[in-house]
């Protein structure tokens, strides 16, 4: 509703349940007896905001906690090779400056909080004790002062990188850039080494003077970041002699690909370039572990691949992570004149296709979760968690919300943010 006219009508008192019409334009209440306390703030400059504002603040919420996640097993563990089983947590938790009424209209200030929103987040976090745990949108300042010694407590390490603008600002303003972070347990990964995947830069190395890759890729400052890990030998559950199992490593990986639905050439780009890098990172470590052999393929290394990718199934992203390629005129180029600079991040021969070495399996398939991101807006599948399948099985996963709670939420317009 953008117009609500109810001048005149011998109002004393209004429902808080007005706050609910966050989309609210127009609001008469001319000649209505009302309270000094609606009229005052009805009358300051964007009145009808505050009001509005005021009343969803102080509306009381009657919403349930949803019911637990239900365990979806998948399939047995295979007990005959060598394996260690863990769990891999991904969440986009929503960085502060981006948590406003202006994009948020219809929740609550004190539920947009920081202070209130970050409790919640926590306990999510802690419910699950994820042995790897992919974050997305978290600012400088709150992964040092909240997230790394919340998480330390419970035997975690982690790192974390801002996003590319941090490093043109002061150190004040560098506080509050989100980026991404990994944690992971201690008791049972060896921390190797860390890097940081910065797609500006990518394309800008590979733009050779093309206009679109500069204007439109190179000036998005997302980031992939990968941490290499190596599973402690007491977590396999085999009879193989422990010296065989030493230096097994395990990369791990996440990005937060960007946001704009009209940038879906930019979405598959960034794509593209983490792909790339990652098997620059892999061939890199494979030689480190003494590999030598003239070609290396990159799934000689388990790939744990989590992100924010903002990409709906049925994208170009999704069909390049899980089929290895997209046709070099996808329609999510936009016909931009991208294809001779990709040529020198892809693996394919052909003219026709641009693709990557890596043989991935999408850990949540179908319809099994409906949504990962939920607005008034927009609901929809965008944060997905890829594995190298000649490495891991899938023994299972986290179901969804409930069905059930979720409509009621939606129906009531209550003002949950979720992402």
């Amino acid at each position: 509703m953008r117009q609500l006219l109810l001048n005149n009508n011998f109002l004393r008192n209004l429902p808080f349940e007005l706050g609910k019409l966050f989309q609210l334009q127009t609001l008469g209440l001319q000649g209505n007896p009302l309270s000094p306390d609606i009229l005052n703030r009805y009358n300051e400059p964007n009145g009808t905001q505050k009001l509005l504002s005021y009343m969803l603040d102080h509306l009381a919420l009657n919403v349930t906690q949803p019911p637990q996640r239900q365990w979806i097993p998948v399939q047995q563990r295979d007990c005959s090779r060598p394996t260690a089983v863990f769990t891999v947590m991904c969440y986009n938790v929503l960085c502060d400056k981006y948590c406003t009424r202006q994009l948020y209209g219809y929740c609550p200030t004190w539920a947009l909080n920081w202070e209130y929103r970050k409790k919640g987040i926590m306990d999510e976090i802690k419910h699950y004790r994820a042995d790897i745990i992919s974050l997305q949108e978290v600012e400088t300042d709150q992964f040092y002062n909240f997230f790394l010694p919340e998480l330390k407590r419970d035997g975690y390490n982690g790192i974390f990188s801002p996003k590319s603008r941090a490093r043109t600002m002061s150190e004040q303003e560098r506080k509050h850039v989100d980026g991404c972070a990994i944690f992971f347990r201690e008791a049972k990964f060896h921390f190797i080494k860390e890097y940081l995947i910065e797609f500006n830069q990518l394309a800008m190395a590979n733009a050779e003077g093309n206009d679109d890759m500069l204007n439109r890729v190179m000036t998005k400052d997302n980031i992939g970041l990968a941490a290499l890990l190596e599973v402690k030998e007491p977590h396999y559950e085999t009879g193989m002699p422990a010296d065989r199992l030493r230096g097994q490593p395990l990369l791990v990986a996440t990005a937060h690909i960007h946001w704009d639905p009209e940038y879906s050439d930019v979405k598959l780009i960034q794509t593209m370039m983490l792909m790339w890098e990652l098997k620059q990172i892999i061939e890199d470590t494979c030689r480190g572990y003494g590999l030598t052999a003239p070609t290396i393929d990159c799934n000689a290394i388990p790939l744990l691949l989590c992100g924010d990718l903002n990409s709906l199934p049925n994208s170009g992203v999704v069909e390049y992570l899980s089929t290895g390629k997209v046709a070099a005129d996808h329609l999510d180029f936009k016909e931009y004149a991208y294809r001779s600079s990709l040529r020198k991040i892809s693996t394919a021969e052909g003219k026709d296709a641009l693709s990557h070495s890596f043989r991935l399996c999408r850990a949540y398939q179908g319809d099994t979760m409906p949504f990962t991101n939920y607005t008034y807006e927009f609901k929809g599948v965008i944060d997905y968690i890829f594995y190298s399948r000649e490495h891991m099985n899938l023994l299972g996963l986290l179901g969804p919300l409930d069905g059930e709670w979720s409509s009621r939420c939606d129906n009531k317009k209550n003002g949950m943010v979720a992402n």
